[in-house]
Order: structure tokens, then sequence, then C-alpha cells
């Protein structure tokens, strides 16, 4: 039970933290985007988001050491990212940590969430 309660906060966290900021997080290196495997949902591609460059950071060790975080500006990441990732049936990570473990979300759930007048 405490677990979905800090998956919601985690969500949450990062719907607040995007709308004040407009800056989305996610993790590249010299081969493009990290993307890995969902955790709830078998066969499913998942691409991780942060809404901090320091939370995002924290996951750039062993297999991601590579990686580096990378920002995205609020109007990319709804116009491009969430549409195209919904067109390509990839899910969207929200704010995961260092065990990789996060809300794992349908991108268009994500945009209207992110759109929602508070």
């Amino acid at each position: 039970m405490n677990t979905e309660i800090s998956l919601r906060d985690y969500y949450e966290e990062f719907i607040e933290e995007i709308q004040m900021t407009e800056i989305v997080w996610g993790l590249q290196n010299a081969d493009g985007w990290a993307v890995c495997e969902s955790n709830d949902f078998d066969g499913q591609e998942t691409i991780p988001f942060w809404s901090s460059e320091k939370r995002a950071k924290l996951l750039c060790v062993e297999e991601w050491q590579d990686y580096q975080p990378a920002p995205i500006a609020f109007d990319d990441f709804i116009d491009a990212w969430l549409h195209g990732m919904h067109e390509d049936g990839v899910l969207a990570g929200i704010n995961w940590n260092s065990e990789l473990v996060g809300p794992e979300i349908e991108p268009v759930m994500l945009i209207e969430d992110l759109l929602a007048e508070e």
C-alpha cells in the first residue's frame, strides 16, 4: 500500500514541477535516449523522464553510466515526444528512483494531466 502512495507522489511531484519549470529531463548518450522494458507490463517499452536534472542524474550509473541528463522543452515533450510515444505504443516512466521504480503511464494520460488547469 505504501508503494502505491509513493508512486502517486512521484507522479504528482512530476506534474507540479514540470508545470512550473516547463522542462522535462531524459537520459541521453551518443546512441540516443534511455529506453528499457516496462516493470509492470510484459513486452512494453518505457522511456523514463524526470522533473529535475538532479533526479535524472541519480540514474546515470551501472548500465546507464554513459548517459547524461538532457532537457526537453515542455511543448516539444507534449507535441513530439508524447504524441509519438502514443503512436509507437511506448509508455512514459515518471520520476523513477535509483532502483528504476516509479509510475509507468500511457502518454495520452500524461498529456491530459500536464495540460489540466490547476
